[in-house]
């Protein structure tokens, strides 16, 4: 007598091929090496100097650190994004460099946002999940944000951030938070700076190109600024699995029009429209004295490659529509990693300063 096995619950079925699809995915980031963000590890330095700043809002309460102007004024506000790994206890700025320090000498407040794993800063459409299954019912669940090693794929089926609740980091940025800063500290919502590197380069421009009230300057520091370039999204696909195991598809679905609005490069006319102060930089690629020989250096000479190569192609877009308010700053070395970063924003301080508050 043949023995009829009982077919796999679809929960199973689910399960192992989101296992395969991981490990394929795992496979073709290690190929790549596309570690979007920072290349150096990290290294905790909490500046005392700053105060936490808790805001209720629709994705629960969020932390930004606050550092405030020497001078004590409330008109100069410069919000400062992170990288796609973003944490959820401090912003990298905090962790990996001391401009906050330099920026209130110049007596501009720092607004800095924690958090926003891989969210583009932009409102997605759904919580992050992969064929159906919830989030926080693998076994990566509650293991540390995506890894820089290859290894975040394994997280696709981890709880986190934008997992349970679904990314509203626009409506956070410009509504919410800038109404708590004015409601609590009287800071100006009118006239602000945002900057920020990789994934927050390119939200910070397209943000100023969305709310031309509250941005009066941009920063982008090695910035994905041609999304819709060939072969872009992809990479976005694959760098969010592995910058903690988001799916792409819940940000934005392929034939989605939110591509174009989170696109720096379709933003390029409202930007000149606005007259939004510009400052776009991007680093050849080439290492510096103090970027030593390893694994992390040779990733970061790729990434800041591919960011150079969409900057230059934003730089060619802007010049076609005759942009008269963009500075560009293309440092001979210098690869997608903090120390780059951190000089970058010390240069662009008195352009800043003369285009805030």
């Amino acid at each position: 007598m043949r023995t009829r096995l009982s077919p796999a619950p679809v929960d199973a079925v689910h399960r192992r091929a989101l296992w395969l699809v991981t490990a394929a995915l795992a496979v073709l980031i290690q190929a790549v090496s596309l570690i979007v963000g920072s290349t150096a590890p990290a290294r905790a330095a909490f500046d005392p100097a700053g105060a936490d700043f808790w805001v209720d809002s629709s994705m629960g309460p969020i932390k930004s650190r606050i550092f405030r102007a020497a001078d004590g004024n409330t008109s100069r506000v410069v919000y400062a994004l992170d990288g796609m790994r973003a944490r959820e206890d401090l912003s990298g700025w905090e962790i990996d460099t001391d401009i906050a320090r330099k920026f209130t000498e110049w007596n501009i407040n720092v607004v800095m946002p924690v958090g926003g794993q891989s969210s583009f800063y932009t409102d997605w459409n759904a919580p992050s999940s992969f064929l159906g299954v919830p989030p926080g019912s693998g076994s990566a669940a509650g293991s540390s944000s995506g890894s820089s090693s290859g290894s975040g794929g394994l997280q696709a089926l981890s709880a986190g951030p934008g997992k349970s609740y679904t990314y509203k980091w626009e409506t956070f940025l410009t509504r919410e938070l800038p109404g708590a800063l004015r409601d609590r500290l009287g800071f100006a919502t009118r006239r602000n700076g945002v900057f920020g590197l990789s994934m927050g380069g390119s939200a910070a421009l397209t943000l100023a190109g969305d709310h031309p009230d509250q941005f009066s300057f941009a920063g982008s520091y090695s910035g994905y600024l041609n999304i819709s370039a060939p072969g872009m999204r992809e990479a976005i696909r694959v760098a969010m699995v592995d910058a903690g195991g988001y799916n792409v598809d819940a940000m934005a679905a392929p034939w989605d029009p939110k591509w174009l609005r989170i696109d720096p490069f379709v933003a390029a006319p409202r930007l000149i429209a606005n007259n939004t102060r510009l400052w776009v930089s991007a680093a050849s690629g080439l290492p510096a004295a103090t970027d030593g020989a390893s694994i992390g250096t040779v990733n970061g000479m790729g990434l800041e490659a591919l960011a150079l190569v969409n900057t230059r192609a934003f730089q060619i877009r802007m010049a076609t529509l005759g942009a008269q308010n963009v500075h560009y700053d293309f440092p001979a070395y210098g690869i997608h990693a903090w120390n780059n970063w951190a000089d970058q924003a010390v240069r662009m301080l008195p352009d800043l300063s003369a285009n805030i508050g």
